[in-house]
């Protein structure tokens, strides 16, 4: 394997803890709609596949029409824009890790399946100035994940090779991503998603902290 030269990083439930904003704008929708709302702990398996997904699987099952689910994403956006950092948090050890490995020379970048409006948000709210070097969200224009075209986008804005790049994620996408753009999967057990479903996609290595990363001979 090549030298890495750029860690990339998955966003909500990687780098921030978000769940309780996500659930509380897709609940407030919910109500507003005249759907139940849903209960916190089945929104892990929600996220992570974009924004039209996480409304689609939080309808009920009856209520998921094109014309609906249009209709529900606009009012998730409005609800989601006034509460996105309400309860959101960095995840413990991990701003220290990010200045470690841009200490150590490595380029650094997000790619998230979050809408791109919201991943800058997060980043620039979240992040000091300067910690990102590329932050890349959805966007309608370029495939999700796990497709690879945001991996090779990073790269080139890197001026690195793909396989110089790590992707560090915590979902069953997060490591297809990684492996369909051949990149070093580091899969992390803090997030939404379980540690099986990582190994089962691809993950190269599990780390259970952030500071966990620096301690992989490959970010050495």
């Amino acid at each position: 394997m090549p030298a890495l030269q750029a860690i990339l990083f998955d966003l909500d439930g990687t780098l921030i803890d978000s769940l309780a904003d996500l659930a509380g704008a897709i609940n407030r929708m919910l109500v507003e709609h005249g759907y139940p709302a849903r209960e916190l702990e089945v929104f892990p398996e929600y996220i992570g596949d974009g924004v039209r997904q996480l409304v689609w699987r939080a309808l009920p099952e009856q209520a998921r029409t094109d014309e609906v689910i249009d209709a529900c994403l606009r009012d998730y956006q409005r609800h989601y824009e006034t509460g996105w950092h309400d309860q959101t948090v960095v995840y413990s050890g991990m701003m220290e890790t990010l200045t470690e490995l841009k200490a150590r020379g490595f380029k650094i970048g997000c790619i998230s399946n979050k809408p791109h409006r919201f991943t800058t948000l997060c980043c620039d709210y979240f992040f000091p100035k300067g910690t990102f070097e590329i932050v890349l969200g959805q966007r309608d224009e370029v495939p999700r994940k796990p497709d690879p075209a945001g991996a090779r986008e990073a790269a080139a804005a890197l001026g690195v090779e793909v396989n110089q790049c790590a992707y560090v994620g915590d979902s069953g996408i997060d490591m297809s991503f990684a492996k369909n753009s051949g990149m070093f999967g580091i899969g992390v057990s803090w997030g939404f998603r379980s540690v099986q479903e990582l190994r089962e996609h691809g993950a190269e290595v599990m780390v259970e902290h952030p500071s966990d990363l620096l301690a992989l001979p490959q970010l050495a």
